[in-house]
């Protein structure tokens, strides 16, 4: 299985009202997480890989999301449950699905 196919099952596990990372991703995977960003960018199945549901390690949205920029996925998420505080940061130790304990 290549690379971007492993990423996009692994973020087609991740559920509802739940985030990932690209480190956290990167680290599962054993590549840079720029590569997840790429792979994502490049994804043509959204119904199945839910690429919103990725986000960077401080747990904010990143600036250059694909579907509308940052607000859209903001919003998706919030539909899904996923809540931001002021600083617009989702709290990761509450909605955050990590594939194994960092």
């Amino acid at each position: 299985m290549n690379t971007f196919l492993k990423i996009y099952h692994l973020v087609s596990s991740v559920p509802k009202g739940k985030v990932t990372t690209y480190s956290v991703l990167a680290r599962f995977i054993g590549t840079d997480p720029r590569v997840i960003g790429f792979a994502l960018h490049a994804n043509k199945d959204t119904d199945n890989v839910p690429c919103h549901r990725v986000i960077n390690s401080k747990g904010k949205i990143s600036e250059g999301f694909a579907f509308g920029g940052p607000n859209v996925q903001k919003k998706m998420l919030e539909n899904e449950g996923v809540k931001f505080d002021r600083q617009e940061i989702v709290n990761l130790e509450k909605f955050g699905f990590f594939l194994f304990k960092t």
